[in-house]
């Protein structure tokens, strides 16, 4: 293997982004970054805070894991199950992959000034549960599929014959109903239909995304959580437009910043891969379906996007330093924004263990995707919209509508 390619290997690792961001988070702790004074001794407060919304979400404790499955389900109704009964019992967790998938890589900030009129609710759903609603609608109606005859499936055929015009039309955008990012989505989705289509080890000959369950499992039902991120960073990573290139290979999700120090290539370099993990996150159940057993589900990180993130500036664990939060949105590389999301990861890590202390739970019983949907990424949404009419973040960050 070269330099080049271990390089690769390990920003594309989890043992990656907590080292990194641990680095962030130390230089925090001694008060030396640029952008954030770090206040240590507010997490635990923090973690009280998230324990009792965890509490008055769940609070006969059945917290399920943070997916987009849960954005499916907004306003008590279970789309999926409605769904599932009409497609063959042995294609339903390989329908389950597809479907969350291609609404993942549609779930990027919908901007607050859009939102999804669903006719059989007769209910209109905005931000990140509209774009669920509206996705599991258009997967229903076969738009993600090359073939009419199977309409409940996203392969290579389906996904290259989608145009701008049909996902406006599908998710209803309008002058009066703007969509952020509209035609960045579609190219993201043509990409990833390119990527199916150059991986039939992986994606069959169908270039079909959910024959990945059947990788997943190919040597038995037990599955590491870091090799479905693994699988996914391997097979989808030319499809990010504003990716690092790193030597030639596209990256993603991964940053620079003075504090995140290593050897030779790596040096300067601090990967996320947020999108990825919350499609990884969005895999767990499709495959707990199909009879599989998820292990090392907290060998996975914290989402640094702008819910948890948010949560630690609003409660105070986190101040920002300086006038670069004042003016116009920042760009999700801009140094002050990558130093947030490296906080936030740790955090997230430390807030965990301290509501596991306070109830008495271990790991395995209160595992980080149950404390981000029970849990941070719910708190940092309720405290946003008690303190900001409309409830956005409290530090803007842009978006294309495929980052952060």
């Amino acid at each position: 293997m070269s330099e080049i390619e271990k390089a690769v290997a390990y920003l594309r690792s989890t043992d990656a982004i907590r080292q990194r961001c641990r680095q962030v988070y130390a230089a925090g702790e001694r008060g030396a970054l640029k952008h954030f004074r770090l206040h240590p001794g507010k997490i635990d407060d923090a973690a009280r805070y998230v324990g009792a919304v965890m509490r008055e979400s769940y609070p006969r404790n059945d917290i399920p894991y943070h997916s987009r499955w849960r954005h499916f389900d907004v306003g008590g109704i279970d789309r999926w199950a409605m769904l599932s009964h009409t497609i063959a019992p042995q294609d339903r967790a390989k329908a389950a992959a597809d479907l969350a998938t291609v609404s993942v890589l549609l779930d990027a900030g919908a901007g607050p000034g859009w939102g999804y009129s669903e006719a059989g609710s007769k209910t209109r759903v905005g931000r990140s549960e509209g774009l669920a609603v509206a996705s599991l609608h258009l997967f229903e109606q076969g738009l993600f599929s090359g073939d009419p005859a199977q309409p409940f499936r996203v392969d290579g055929a389906g996904l290259g014959e989608l145009t701008t015009e049909c996902i406006a039309r599908g998710f209803q955008v309008t002058v009066d109903n703007p969509l952020v990012g509209l035609d960045a989505r579609v190219e993201l989705l043509r990409r990833f239909g390119a990527a199916l289509k150059a991986r039939p080890d992986v994606f069959g000959a169908e270039a079909r995304f959910g024959n990945a369950i059947t990788f997943l499992t190919r040597g038995g039902p037990s599955v590491a959580a870091s090799a479905i991120l693994a699988m996914l960073l391997d097979t989808l990573s030319p499809i990010w437009p504003s990716g690092l290139v790193f030597h030639g290979t596209n990256l993603g999700d991964v940053a620079r910043h003075p504090q995140a120090k290593g050897d030779g290539l790596t040096d300067g370099f601090v990967p996320f891969h947020k999108l990825s993990q919350w499609l990884a996150y969005s895999l767990l159940e499709p495959l707990e379906w199909d009879g599989a057993v998820v292990t090392g589900l907290d060998d996975l990180t914290g989402l640094p996007e702008y819910r948890n993130g948010g949560l630690f500036v609003d409660l105070g664990v986190l101040e920002p330093i300086g006038s670069a939060w004042t003016g116009a949105p920042l760009d999700p590389r801009a140094e002050p924004v990558v130093e947030w999301r490296a906080l936030t990861v740790i955090l997230l890590d430390e807030t965990a263990a301290r509501l596991r202390a306070q109830r008495g739970l271990t790991a395995e019983q209160l595992p980080l995707a149950k404390v981000l949907q029970g849990g941070t990424w719910t708190a940092g949404r309720k405290i946003a919209a008690q303190m900001r009419p409309g409830g956005p973040p409290p530090i803007a960050v842009a978006t294309d509508g495929t980052t952060f």
